[in-house]
């Protein structure tokens, strides 16, 4: 980051917090960045109090109830469910802590910009469908087109332009539903070679990449400059796409001969395949979630988000007592 900043890294355990605030204070100034971090441990319940002392000018929220490295480091018949149904299950888990963070903010500094990183391509649906207009989400598409520019060494960040969803962190089972790629409005067809490096590779080496594309987006909106990228969930849109990001606004810049209505259409149809639809202030799990948790076959509205994470809540306590 090239902008004077302090950088404030809240965390219910305030050790953890204090630790990464170190690592990142102690890389800034190797770098010879004017950017001080400070970390200290907070209790949601005083949430209106912390961002209320601190005013900022922009959040980015890290925190839900479902980890994504559950799978590889405690297996249980729970992270088999979500294998079978797919990641989009989670929603409520992971939408419930962002919503709580999003009504402190407009109670306490309603100007400052909000960036989720907590399944964004979903969960900020639900915030805008809910009034909560969070900027952008940060990781997914970010690092697939970081990905892609790496692989093809494109330089231009304004002639690239893809569409993908959370679903593309891995390879579709069908190729006819893999991401989209135009390198100077062409569109691409070896996008699954293209993203074979990226994908063979481990996810907790990929949040680093999505992590400096987060800072550079950051860093952008502080200046009030103007950068071409890419970055989950937009304006509350389903799913990923190429943006412009310019005096702390944020507006599409999609291929020629895709207009929005086509880009979003096609991310639902991914949504659907990752497991979870947000439409009309409506919540759809994908079928295969009421075939395996009865209670979810119906949609539901968006504001019962919080009654669904409670009873998945629940539901994970109790297989997470069973074997896979």
């Amino acid at each position: 980051m090239t902008t004077p900043a302090t950088v404030s890294i809240l965390a219910r355990a305030g050790g953890k917090a204090a630790e990464l605030a170190f690592v990142a204070s102690v890389r800034a100034r190797v770098s010879e960045r004017a950017v001080v971090f400070y970390g200290r441990g907070v209790d949601f319940a005083d949430l209106d109090g912390v961002l209320g002392e601190l005013a900022p000018d922009l959040v980015v929220h890290c925190v839900s109830h479902q980890s994504p490295w559950e799978r590889g480091t405690a297996p249980s018949a729970w992270t088999e469910l979500l294998r079978m149904t797919g990641f989009g299950l989670t929603l409520p888990l992971q939408a419930e802590l962002l919503i709580d963070v999003a009504e402190s903010l407009r109670r306490v500094a309603p100007d400052c910009l909000l960036i989720n990183a907590c399944f964004p391509d979903a969960v900020n649906p639900v915030a805008h469908a809910l009034g909560f207009p969070v900027f952008c989400g940060i990781g997914n598409i970010s690092t697939i087109s970081a990905a892609i520019a790496a692989t093809l060494d494109w330089k231009d960040h304004r002639s690239l332009h893809l569409l993908a969803h959370h679903l593309h962190l891995h390879a579709p089972a069908d190729t006819a539903d893999e991401a989209r790629v135009w390198c100077e409005n062409v569109e691409r067809d070896d996008v699954r070679a293209l993203l074979a490096g990226m994908r063979s590779t481990a996810r907790a080496e990929l949040n680093q990449i999505g992590g400096h594309a987060a800072a550079r987006l950051i860093d952008s909106l502080l200046t009030g400059g103007t950068t071409d990228t890419h970055v989950p969930s937009p304006l509350g849109l389903p799913g990923g796409y190429p943006v412009r990001i310019r005096d702390r606004s944020i507006e599409l810049r999609l291929p020629k001969g895709i207009d929005a209505e086509a880009a979003i259409a096609w991310n639902q149809r991914m949504a659907l395949l990752d497991g979870v639809v947000v439409d009309g202030g409506q919540v759809r799990f994908a079928p295969s979630v009421g075939e395996h948790v009865p209670e979810f076959a119906e949609p539901f509205p968006v504001t019962e988000i919080r009654y669904a994470c409670a009873r998945l809540l629940a539901l994970r306590e109790r297989l997470r007592e069973v074997a896979p």
